[in-house]
């Protein structure tokens, strides 16, 4: 599974997210709930089920929902869900605490600890870029950052997914050529907490961040490409994006 931001829940919980933005929670609790009804693969209903627990106002209603994406991310297994899983028991043992259950709060929280360690994937990893760079070279942390030109990066970020890291050429600065490179870690990673349980839970896009350098290892030339009007609303939308990027 490969998170795509054109699938229609994805795109509905987005349409409720923007609602959320405009204050108007009980809009946006619909169009989860709509979400909820219209989706038939596992990821789609652990995403609606995760929005709609956050709507929930009562302790119990939220707990039931929690543990519904729970049990879904659980089924999912794999590395787009499994950074939830912290964040999810934790929640979950929170309610139960306020319930003063603290047995099952005590449960919960010890098995969030449980996954709260280094992701665990195998890749292949990919690192786009404008750069022409060799099999052999090291993409090393320490340069500018695409987002915010007056930061400089402490780490080196890098993906799972093809796609993602096409889309992070695309928006590369500098005028080259697009090159989407295969590359390996030389040391440990860790999950981009700029995207980890931010707008989706856990870290759909299946991207990392390390201190250590990249090798390249290859190059790839067959993704998704955007089109320059696609590429244009990206840079718009990371242009009103005024958060404060985890560094």
């Amino acid at each position: 599974m490969e998170f795509d931001p054109n699938n229609p829940i994805v795109k509905l919980c987005i349409q409720g997210m923007a609602l959320e933005d405009k204050n108007m929670p009980e809009n946006a609790a619909a169009i989860f709930y709509q979400a909820w009804k219209e989706a038939t693969k596992d990821f789609e209903k652990y995403l609606s089920a995760h929005f709609i627990a956050r709507h929930q106002h009562n302790i119990p209603d939220k707990i039931k929902w929690l543990e519904i994406m729970l049990d879904f991310a659980l089924k999912i297994n794999n590395h787009a869900v499994n950074g939830a899983l912290p964040n999810l028991y934790l929640n979950i043992s929170k309610c139960y605490e306020e319930l003063h259950d603290f047995d099952h709060a005590k449960l919960n929280l010890d098995l969030g600890k449980k996954y709260a360690i280094s992701p665990i994937d195998n890749g292949p990893f990919y690192h786009g870029t404008k750069a022409n760079l060799q099999i052999g070279d090291l993409l090393n942390p320490g340069s500018n950052s695409n987002y915010q030109s007056d930061l400089t990066m402490n780490h080196i970020y890098f993906t799972a997914l093809i796609n993602g890291a096409g889309l992070a050429a695309a928006l590369a600065k500098g005028e080259g050529e697009e090159h989407v490179y295969i590359v390996e870690p030389t040391g440990a990673f860790e999950n981009d907490p700029n995207v980890t349980d931010k707008k989706f839970p856990g870290n759909p896009t299946r991207s990392y961040r390390s201190l250590e350098p990249l090798r390249i290892i290859g190059e790839v030339t067959d993704w998704v490409k955007q089109t320059p009007e696609q590429i244009q609303q990206w840079r718009e939308k990371l242009a009103e994006n005024k958060g404060e990027i985890i560094n």
